[in-house]
C-alpha cells in the first residue's frame, strides 16, 4: 500500500482546530511550521547547520592556481607562443608578430616536412654574439607559464626547404632545387629577393634526422647556407625542433594561418619518388634482357 493513500474505509470528518498531519504521519507542532523530519533544533539538514558558500575572493587563488597549471601543461605539451625578433621571415612574418607553435605532433613521432615554418633551438653557433635581452621578474614568470615567449632561450624560426635524404642546391641566378626539382618560391619569398644570389650553395646531401632551413627574406637571413662549416653542413637536427608554427595570433590585424606552399607538393619532389621511375624501368627491362640472352645462348649451343 502506498504511503499516504486512502485505505478504503470511511475516515472521520475534519474537526475545527485539528491540524492535518503531513504526508508520512509526522506531527506538526501546534502553532508551528512543519519542519523536515529529524529536525530537532529547527535547522534544515538533520540538525547540521547549512554549509556557508565560499566567497569569490576565497576561491580566486584556487582558480588562479588551476589556470597556471593548465597553462604550464599547454606550454609544455601542446602549444606555445613565440615572438618574431627579426626580419628574416618577411613578408610571411613581421618583426613583433606572435605565432602559435604546435608542440604536440612531435610527441607522436611526427617529423618536420618541406615547406613548414618551424621553431628550433640554436644548434650551436648560429646566434653566437647575438644580444639576448635580460627579462624582468614578471617576464620570467609569464614566460614560464607560456603566456609570453621566453627571453632567455635562443630559438630561431625558418622554413624547412629539405629533409633527410634530400639533395638541395642553388646556383647563382638559379632557383633552389630539391632532388633536381626547381622550387617556385614566388608566393613566400620576400619581394625583390633572389633565391640565393647572396649565398649560392650545394649540392648538399641532407642526412637522415636533419633538415635544411632558409628564411623567406633571403638577403636578410643567416640560415643553413651560412653555417656550412658547422657539423651537418648547416643542417639542423630534428631533435632541436620545438614545433611547427601554425598561425599568426597577434596582432589581430595580421591573423593568418601558415600553410605549406603548393610548390612543395609537386610530383617527384621526394627523393624516393624521383628514383621510382628509373627503378621501375630497370625492373621491367630485366626480364626482357634475360629472355633475349637465353635465346642467344640457346642458338649458339644448337649451332
Amino acid at each position: 500500500m502506498a504511503v499516504g493513500a486512502r485505505s478504503g474505509h470511511d475516515e472521520p470528518e475534519d474537526r475545527p482546530g485539528r491540524d492535518e498531519s503531513p504526508e508520512g504521519g509526522a506531527a506538526v507542532p501546534p502553532g508551528g511550521d512543519g519542519g523536515t523530519p529529524g529536525d530537532d533544533d529547527g535547522t534544515p539538514g538533520g540538525g547540521r547547520p547549512p554549509r556557508r558558500q565560499r566567497s569569490f575572493w576565497m576561491e580566486l587563488p584556487l582558480l588562479v592556481g588551476i589556470a597556471l597549471i593548465l597553462a604550464l601543461l599547454i606550454k609544455t605539451f601542446l602549444i606555445q607562443a613565440f615572438s618574431i625578433p627579426s626580419d628574416s621571415m618577411q613578408n610571411t612574418l613581421q618583426r613583433g608578430d606572435r605565432v602559435l607553435v604546435d608542440k604536440l605532433t612531435p610527441w607522436f613521432g611526427s617529423e618536420p616536412e618541406r615547406g613548414e615554418v618551424v621553431v628550433f633551438h640554436d644548434p650551436g653557433g648560429w646566434l653566437e654574439g647575438a644580444a639576448t635581452p635580460e627579462p624582468n621578474v614578471a617576464q620570467k614568470f609569464l614566460s614560464f607559464i607560456g603566456l609570453m615567449p621566453s627571453a632567455e632561450e635562443k630559438d630561431l624560426i625558418k622554413r624547412v626547404i629539405a629533409i633527410g635524404g634530400d639533395t638541395v642546391e642553388c646556383k647563382e641566378n638559379g632557383p633552389v632545387t630539391v632532388n633536381g626539382k626547381a622550387l617556385d618560391e614566388k608566393s613566400f619569398i620576400f619581394p625583390g629577393n633572389t633565391p640565393c644570389n647572396d649565398k649560392p650553395f650545394g649540392p648538399i646531401k641532407v642526412e637522415e634526422g636533419r633538415i635544411f632551413v632558409m628564411g623567406d627574406h633571403r638577403q636578410n637571413s643567416l640560415d643553413s647556407r651560412y653555417h656550412q662549416e658547422l657539423p651537418g653542413q648547416g643542417t639542423v637536427s630534428t631533435d632541436e625542433v620545438v614545433g611547427r608554427a601554425i598561425v599568426v595570433a597577434w596582432p589581430v590585424g595580421r591573423w593568418a594561418t601558415l600553410p605549406i606552399p603548393s610548390t612543395f607538393d609537386q610530383p617527384g619532389l621526394n627523393a624516393a619518388a624521383a628514383l621510382a621511375p628509373a627503378a621501375l624501368g630497370v625492373a621491367g627491362a630485366l626480364p626482357l634482357v634475360l629472355w633475349r640472352r637465353r635465346r642467344l645462348t640457346a642458338g649458339r649451343t644448337a649451332g
